[in-house]
């Protein structure tokens, strides 16, 4: 279950995508996002959907290893699903004591399913396909104004790809912990919901101690390299736009475009 999580993750390949300046993945994961929240009928998620698929297939990454990241998320799907189900006022299909399922319950936890589904998978995208570098130094450009108002935008950026840089290393060390943990007679398997989560109790304590010890020698490692942050350093891989990046945004607009059409008009 935890290796099937996948964002953060970095999936070495050669394809369009991981080629493509990291401030253009990270303005269209924007713009997608944005276009999910927008959307509220079947056309704009058929536009949706096809912006999605358009991604995967330039990405080359395989269908299988993005499908299975959603199985992490599958227990809060299950709960956005159940609650507009049976909370959403309207026309009843059914009522069984005080839960009453509706029409527009129905349509409604659909579209949330899959909005949730494509936020997940369109987030995947950009971290299988952008190094951490590459990921630090396109926040930075992107957000570059913010230092204008004193917003320290490089040890923003440094953080937030740190971040999901280990959710990895993180996830691989729990793994490790509970195999140990097993091998000495720990069940994290039987029981119930409420048993199970009691179970992870005694892996907390492991894996704070490791992430801390992990963080204690990042620091260590980029103190003896003489970090000092952002200012006045300079880039081994300068990032500049190429034609295929401008063609790119472009397309974002022309996609953004259609999805407020879509949403006017129908």
């Amino acid at each position: 279950m935890l290796r099937d999580i996948t964002l953060g993750q970095y999936y070495p390949v050669d394809s369009l995508l991981h080629r493509m300046d990291p401030r253009t993945k990270l303005f269209g994961t924007l713009v997608y996002i944005v276009s999910l929240f927008i959307a509220d009928n079947l056309w704009a998620y058929a536009a949706a959907t096809v912006f999605l698929v358009m991604a995967i297939r330039l990405s080359r990454v395989p269908v299988k290893f993005m499908v299975r990241g959603l199985k992490a998320v599958v227990f809060l799907l299950l709960i956005s699903v159940s609650f507009n189900l049976f909370l959403t006022p309207g026309t009843p299909i059914f009522k069984i004591g005080f839960l009453q399922m509706t029409w527009e319950g129905v349509e409604f936890a659909a579209f949330m399913a899959i909005r949730l589904i494509y936020l997940v998978m369109g987030s995947t995208i950009l971290t299988l396909t952008t190094t951490p570098n590459q990921l630090t130094d396109g926040l930075e450009k992107s957000l570059g104004f913010l230092s204008k108002v004193g917003v320290p935008v490089h040890e923003v950026s440094m953080m937030m790809s740190i971040a999901l840089r280990f959710i990895p290393i993180l996830i691989e060390e729990t793994d490790k912990i509970m195999k140990a943990q097993m091998a000495r007679g720990a069940d994290f398997e039987s029981g119930n919901l409420i048993q199970k989560a009691k179970a992870m109790v005694p892996l907390l304590v492991p894996l704070f101690i490791s992430a801390f010890r992990r963080a204690t020698d990042l620091a260590m490692a980029m103190e003896a390299r003489c970090y000092r942050g952002g200012e006045g350093r300079t880039k081994m891989k300068p990032l500049h736009y190429e034609t295929r990046d401008k063609f790119t945004y472009v397309f974002y607009l022309g996609y953004f475009i259609l999805i407020l059409v879509v949403k006017i008009v129908l």
